[in-house]
């Protein structure tokens, strides 16, 4: 009687070891592919990428670019030197939020389920994410700073607009993969988006991208000094308008490496053991 071969099945990080970088990148490419082709098909999710920019800035500038530029030595056109830059800091952290609403709605429809039993990187399916939501930043930033042209922002370095641009990337980057684990664990779309209002509302209007810091209460200023956001919009401004960068810039850098290395794996960890 001959002798039955029993072969356990692979895990997934098993499947995951065998697949290569080339495999890996080939299906990070058909993934932008697949979210691309869906947003295509519903353009409203392009709605926040869109008007978020135009409302935010025309909404800080006619509002608070009188009283705020008069504290900062000018007027309108002062805020709008100061605001502009600092708000492409809030542009990353609003679009780093959507991935993880819109990760959890692909939970919630089990398309996720799906691409879990595929022989694919795992890993794949966040890094496609992420390659995605850049791409909305881009077009968010790029519409921002139109906006801001048209209110009168005067660019005066072009290559330290690009330099920010680079650095909003990489700050959006490693906040996207707070999102994507909260888009994992957090048990609806909803939840994810109420939690990261939570935490994106004193970040933001704890730091310097609105006003500046220095008429703030003691207890805040402590706060502001150490939140990352206050480092990015400053960076941004010294890039993009003059003054001095380099510690902003490595603090920016710094927030981005350490968040990336602590919570990439854990979104791939909690992506690949959800149950």
């Amino acid at each position: 009687m001959s002798a039955t071969t029993v072969t356990a099945p692979l895990v997934k990080g098993q499947a995951d070891a065998r697949i290569g970088l080339r495999a890996h990148v080939r299906h990070t490419g058909a993934l932008v592919h697949r979210n691309l082709l869906w947003i295509r098909r519903d353009p409203e999710l392009m709605f926040d990428a869109v008007m978020m920019p135009i409302i935010f800035t025309l909404l800080f500038v006619y509002v608070f670019g009188g009283s705020i530029g008069q504290s900062l030595g000018g007027g309108q056109d002062q805020y709008v030197q100061y605001v502009v830059p600092g708000m492409m800091a809030m542009m990353s952290m609003n679009i780093a939020m959507a991935v993880g609403t819109g990760f959890n709605q692909d939970f919630q429809t089990g398309v996720m389920d799906r691409f879990r039993t595929l022989p694919i990187g795992q890993g794949s399916v966040l890094f496609a994410k992420i390659v995605v939501e850049l791409m909305r930043l881009l077009i968010a930033t790029t519409i921002m700073m139109i906006v801001g042209v048209l209110v009168g922002f005067d660019i005066t370095n072009w290559l330290g607009l690009l330099a920010t641009i680079g650095l909003t990337a990489l700050f959006g980057t490693s906040i996207m993969w707070i999102f994507l684990v909260l888009g994992v664990v957090m048990k609806s779309a909803q939840s994810v988006q109420a939690m990261g209002f939570l935490v994106l509302m004193p970040l933001q209007f704890g730091s310097s991208i609105f006003a500046p810091t220095q008429s703030m209460p003691g207890w805040l200023q402590g706060f502001t000094d150490y939140n990352p956001l206050s480092s990015l919009a400053d960076s941004a401004r010294g890039l993009m308008v003059g003054g001095p960068v380099a510690h902003d810039v490595w603090v920016t850098v710094g927030w981005s490496v350490a968040l990336t290395l602590v919570m990439a794996p854990i979104a791939i960890h909690k992506f690949r053991t959800k149950s």
